[in-house]
């Protein structure tokens, strides 16, 4: 494994941080081994119970299987792992990952009309003064990255409202997949989060109660830019592929 020694002021999430990436580059493939505590912990220049802490915090995200006295396996990350693996996918290897952020935007985009859906079926009496409040300090905003940051809590709003645990923590795993990437995206998502006029759409609807109608708005207010941003994707993927 092409491990490098590690600074110790960071130890033990720089371990767990090489590993990560070892896992997901394709360098080792579901069901091979780890090498030892002892052999990591010489090739990283570390103590054991650094690589043991690494190891069992990729264990706890479904990355490896560690059998005490025996081996540590890898396991296979689209079978075993977690939503909260997303973040850490997407800007795995330092760089995008374009079928990462492909898929973002396809979960985002089916999954908060539905979200708007239920909002305005399980609505609580400040559903609507919330959505409000975030839809006047996003108008209110000139910073593009502010604004997406308000979009973010207006979205939130939105989605405590549907009263689904499972959908509540999607989005967090989806917003922290997404906030990273809020300075390099701001010019895309112009096209989405300065329409208000849209936000105060789905908001009115969510206030009324008309699930059919807050579905749609979520469709018409989330599409036009997952469209643009899947279309640079697209021109991004063809722009790598060889001549």
């Amino acid at each position: 494994m092409p491990l490098q020694p590690i600074s110790r002021r960071s130890v033990p999430d720089a371990v767990f941080d090489q590993l990560f990436q070892e896992l997901v580059s394709g360098n080792v493939a579901p069901g091979d081994s780890l090498p030892s505590e002892r052999r990591l912990a010489e090739v990283l220049g570390v103590s054991r119970p650094a690589i043991r802490e690494a190891l069992q915090r990729l264990a706890h995200a479904g990355l490896v299987e560690v059998r005490q006295g025996d081996t540590t396996t890898v396991r296979d990350i689209r079978r075993a792992g977690g939503l909260d693996l997303l973040p850490r996918l997407l800007f795995a290897g330092g760089e995008i990952d374009l079928g990462v952020a492909r898929s973002i935007l396809e979960a985002r985009l089916h999954v908060g009309p539905k979200i708007a859906e239920l909002a305005a079926e399980r609505r609580g009496p400040e559903t609507e003064r919330k959505l409000r409040d975030a839809i006047a300090a996003q108008g209110g905003s000139t910073d593009p990255v502010d604004r997406q940051r308000h979009a973010l809590t207006f979205w939130e709003h939105v989605t405590d409202a549907a009263g689904s645990v499972t959908f509540r923590l999607m989005f967090n795993s989806l917003r922290a997949a997404y906030e990273p990437a809020l300075d390099a995206l701001a010019y895309v998502m112009a096209v989405e989060v300065d329409r208000t006029e849209a936000y105060d759409a789905l908001a009115t609807a969510v206030a009324d109660g008309d699930a059919p109608r807050a579905r749609r708005c979520g469709e018409e207010l989330l599409g036009p830019a997952t469209e643009a941003l899947i279309d640079v994707i697209n021109l991004l993927e063809e722009s790598d592929e060889p001549a």
